[in-house]
């Protein structure tokens, strides 16, 4: 038994390029850095804290910057901000 290739097949071309993901992505980009610069500059209040107190806040930290991200996403996906 031999297989041929299906010239049949469902092709669907590529969506062409739009300007969302590169503005989206420098949006992000802006965005993480301004989180970082917010959490740098608690460092000092952070690191007089016990080390049990600091574990929670940094884990925070470093999570929540992904929910404002989410709806950036979803825009540069779809042109929504909403689902």
């Amino acid at each position: 038994m031999t297989t041929e290739p299906d010239d049949k097949a469902p092709y669907n071309a590529p969506d062409a390029p739009n300007w969302r993901a590169p503005v989206g992505m420098i949006l992000m980009l802006v965005f993480i850095l301004l989180w970082c610069g917010i959490v740098v500059s608690m460092m000092d209040w952070i690191s007089d804290l016990n080390f049990w107190l600091q574990l929670p806040i940094y884990i925070v930290a470093g999570t929540i910057w992904i929910y404002p991200i989410k709806p950036l996403l979803l825009w540069i996906n779809t042109g929504k901000f909403r689902s």
